[in-house]
């Protein structure tokens, strides 16, 4: 229940009710005949004779209504930008927008659903928050229709407090680095195929893959929705030539996996081992990190 929906019954409400409610509350208890809610009896209609004890208190119109909403300094206080004052400062000097126009109102209070901007960039009323996990084989992305399925919501559910969501996808038997995060701007930016995101991938083959099929993928392998273009293939060093790194850019579904799919191969293991710059160091398979603010800045900077 809300602050409003508690507030919107007025004494008078109380009062006209046949079960009368309150702290102790119980359906047999006494009411109370105290100066805020006494009764009035029908033939005590004339203001004059109305004390302050008995006078007939109005209802509320509407219901709980409208939420009263944050003030604008500490909505952008909680994204993390700044401090509330000089949030202040910020609003009186233009650079805060509220669903496209400018606010200089100290005090200004928005909803949720607004569209707050600070300096033409959208604001998230939460701190923005960044957690890495390696994710292990067998659980899901997106979720599954079977409840049994566990997905990578479990690994990080007491990462934080805010909805965090993952950015791109991960097939259920891979593994390696996911990213989650409550900054949309920042997953709209990294999921944008313009923007081309850096992801190495280390994978073992159903066989040893040939030297010609390796040089037919440095050169764009022709899929169904274009050329599938890579930034460099190779085989692992002193492993047998089944396994492979390959360094792609594409956000495409399925993307690698098609890849070897369209010269015969089957993937039977497939780890994200770097995702934009970032790196399985010291996380171990099924755990998660908090980025540090320089591992925030570079991704913003893709």
């Amino acid at each position: 229940m809300s602050r409003n929906d508690r507030s919107s019954g007025s004494r008078g409400d109380r009062s006209s009710n046949k079960t009368s409610s309150g702290r102790q509350g119980g359906a047999g208890r006494t009411k109370s005949h105290s100066r805020g809610n006494a009764p009035v009896s029908r033939d005590e209609k004339d203001p004059k004779n109305m004390s302050r004890g008995n006078a007939p208190v109005k209802k509320k119109q509407g219901g709980a209504g409208k939420s009263e909403g944050m003030r604008l300094n500490k909505y952008i206080a909680n994204s993390g930008i700044c401090s509330r004052r000089d949030a202040d400062i910020y609003i009186a000097a233009g650079n805060v927008t509220v669903n496209g126009k400018v606010v200089t109102e100290m005090g200004h209070k928005v909803q949720i659903s607004d569209e707050v901007k600070f300096d033409g960039r959208r604001v998230n009323p939460e701190k923005p928050e960044y957690i890495l996990l390696n994710k292990p084989k067998g659980f899901y992305v997106t979720g599954s229709l079977e409840k049994k399925n566990r997905t990578v919501m479990d690994l990080v559910a007491n990462a934080s407090k805010s909805k965090l969501t993952p950015v791109g996808k991960l097939d259920t038997q891979a593994t390696g680095l996911l990213l989650f995060t409550n900054d949309g701007t920042l997953a709209k930016n990294l999921a944008n195929p313009k923007n081309g995101i850096r992801q190495i991938y280390h994978l073992e083959l159903d066989k040893d893959l040939a030297y010609d099929d390796l040089q037919k993928i440095k050169e764009g392998v022709n899929l169904e929705d274009g050329t599938a273009k890579v930034t460099e293939v190779s085989y692992v060093e002193n492993k047998p030539k089944r396994e492979v790194g390959l360094e792609i850019k594409s956000t495409k579904a399925h993307i690698v996996q098609r890849i070897f799919k369209s010269l015969g191969y089957e993937i039977v293991k497939l780890d994200r081992v770097v995702y934009g710059g970032l790196t399985k160091k010291d996380l171990t398979r099924g755990h998660w990190r908090v980025l540090s603010q320089q591992e925030v800045i570079n991704l913003s900077n893709i």
